[in-house]
């Protein structure tokens, strides 16, 4: 019978050969499909990725299972090294995201209902089209204006307001159906 997320990450921690490994075997697929998601470049991505594996190695003895699963705590890694790398590639470019949310908090700490919730958004955002995605992504996960929007992805300011107001509204009708009030 193989090993469980937890068993893993305890072994990771031991410094068990083949425990990283064993982990990368099960979410290295879905840590850089999150990752991509989140900086749309698949080499930024992969980069994330192999930080936070890193970070899983080096901050194994840390993982409490009483505060969540394995699984969750692992991509809540790969979702803050993604997002690290949105900030760092921003300064890199001279163009720094100056009122940048905070990090949400620990997802190991968010009730089984908060993380179903956060699912079905998700899921919800990828059926929308791509353009109105991307735009409603960066405004939420990256702070940006509509303006700024505009600016950066060099769209007229009326593209940019219609785009985001048919994406909310397709995504409030995704949500209902998803059994989620908008």
């Amino acid at each position: 019978m193989p090993p469980t997320d937890e068993e893993l990450v305890v072994a990771l921690a031991a410094g068990e050969d083949g425990a990283l490994a064993g982990l990368y075997d099960r979410y290295g697929r879905v840590a850089y499909g999150l990752a991509l998601r989140v900086l749309r470049d698949p080499a930024l991505a992969q980069d994330a990725v192999q930080d936070a594996f890193l970070a899983a190695w080096r901050t194994a003895v840390g993982f409490d299972a009483r505060r969540g699963s394995a699984q969750t705590w692992l991509l809540t890694l790969v979702h803050r090294r993604a997002v690290d790398v949105v900030r760092r590639e921003e300064r890199r470019r001279g163009d720094p995201l100056e009122d940048a949310p905070a990090a949400s908090g620990e997802a190991t700490d968010e009730s089984a209902e908060v993380r179903e919730t956060r699912r079905r958004v998700q899921t919800a955002l990828a059926g929308l089209p791509p353009e109105q995605r991307r735009l409603l992504e960066l405004a939420y996960y990256g702070g940006l204006s509509q303006s700024e929007l505009a600016e950066r992805l060099d769209l007229p300011l009326g593209t940019v307001k219609s785009r985001m107001f048919a994406g909310l509204a397709r995504l409030r009708e995704l949500l209902g159906e998803a059994g989620v009030d908008p």
